[in-house]
């Protein structure tokens, strides 16, 4: 065996992501921070505050032994859950939901620290033989258990999309740690069941999916993003209207920094602009699944996948709704839209990875 060094290619596809993001945000938000704050650079030196934040946390966790996280997993996983209880207590309301709290006259959402504190907790369950999953009932200890406190508490803020995200990267872990695929049948069959519960419990919810099988139907309604989102992105063609040209971004997307920030992209940069911001994401992804799978261990292994598999499930969700794949949910393109807890806790978790490259081994060629 022979140890290879750190992951630098994986730390420059962050960079370019980032260098793309900070970019789009200004050019997505210019306009409307001009309307409603006068301020056209409102939300960029935002951006750059966060995104200064997060590569700070990157460099630190890059140099935090991995191993450590076994030791705090239990601690993280109890912060996570007393955080969410408290925001439903006293979170801050917008729009409806309540997921946010402030400290120190900052405003940060608990349920992105859950995601990766669920993350290192079920690396750290998983990789010990004392909670191998060799039956379905194995599950309950305490795997189920944990994943049903997580999506009860982010459900009742309410925060759908999280949830599903918790969900997919908790499972994917799940199997890939070496259960039996036929585990998945009843959790996956009661997981959709019960989505399709939540959302036909609500006609809010219920309208975001009739408007994704038709978004022309209610087009000033309903279907108002999305719809704008595909005008941007077919006025995009093949290469793209020019950075800063983008016209659906002009107050026609509500808050085109956010959600559907690829929509503006897509429009100044086009079909081939898309391909490549797409080719980043999947070098991105490639990297962290060959770092998983040359970990020297079992956590570093579960631990690398959780976070790729987080990048993805997010990647995927934001891509899909931006161009009607997906029926309309809040999730931000992860590097790429407006900042924040996510982004931070996201650069993080790329830190995490960098650290675990570094001590990833191959066999030695002959």
């Amino acid at each position: 065996m022979k140890t290879k060094t750190t992951d630098y290619v994986l730390i420059f596809i962050v960079l370019i992501l980032l260098a793309i993001g900070i970019t789009m945000v200004f050019s997505a938000s210019y306009y409307y921070a001009l309307s409603k704050w006068q301020d056209k650079f409102y939300f960029l030196r935002k951006e750059v505050i966060w995104v200064s934040l997060g590569l700070a946390g990157m460099v630190v966790t890059s140099f935090i032994p991995y191993r450590f996280y076994k030791l705090v997993s239990w601690p993280l996983m109890i912060l996570s859950v007393a955080l969410l209880i408290v925001t439903l207590q006293v979170g801050e309301v917008y729009n409806g939901a309540q997921r946010w709290l402030t400290i120190a006259g900052q405003q940060f959402m608990p349920s992105e620290v859950s995601k990766i504190a669920g993350i290192i907790f079920f690396a750290q369950m998983l990789s010990s033989k004392r909670y191998a999953i060799k039956s379905f009932m194995d599950l309950f200890k305490p795997y189920l258990p944990v994943l049903a406190v997580l999506a009860y508490l982010i459900l009742k803020q309410p925060d759908y999309s999280t949830t599903g995200v918790i969900v997919v990267v908790m499972l994917s872990m799940i199997f890939v740690s070496g259960a039996n695929i036929l585990y998945f049948v009843p959790l996956v069959s009661l997981f959709l069941f019960g989505s399709w519960y939540y959302i036909s419990d609500s006609m809010y919810r219920l309208q975001r999916v009739l408007t994704f099988l038709d978004p022309f139907q209610d087009p000033i309604g309903a279907g108002w993003q999305i719809v704008n989102s595909l005008y941007a992105l077919g006025t995009g063609g093949l290469l793209g209207v020019g950075l800063g040209q983008s016209a659906q971004n002009k107050l026609y997307i509500p808050e085109p920094q956010n959600d559907f920030i690829l929509a503006t992209f897509g429009e100044e940069f086009g079909f081939i602009g898309f391909l490549l911001l797409s080719g980043l994401f999947w070098g991105l992804l490639y990297r962290g699944i060959r770092i998983a799978s040359r970990a020297p261990d079992a956590f570093g292994a579960l631990l690398a996948y959780g976070i790729t598999f987080l990048v993805a499930v997010q990647t995927i969700i934001n891509f899909g709704v931006a161009t009607s794949s997906l029926p309309v949910t809040g999730m931000p393109l992860p590097f790429i839209s407006f900042g924040g807890t996510s982004l931070v806790i996201l650069l993080g978790a790329m830190g995490i990875l960098v650290n675990i490259s570094k001590f990833q081994q191959e066999k030695e060629e002959i």
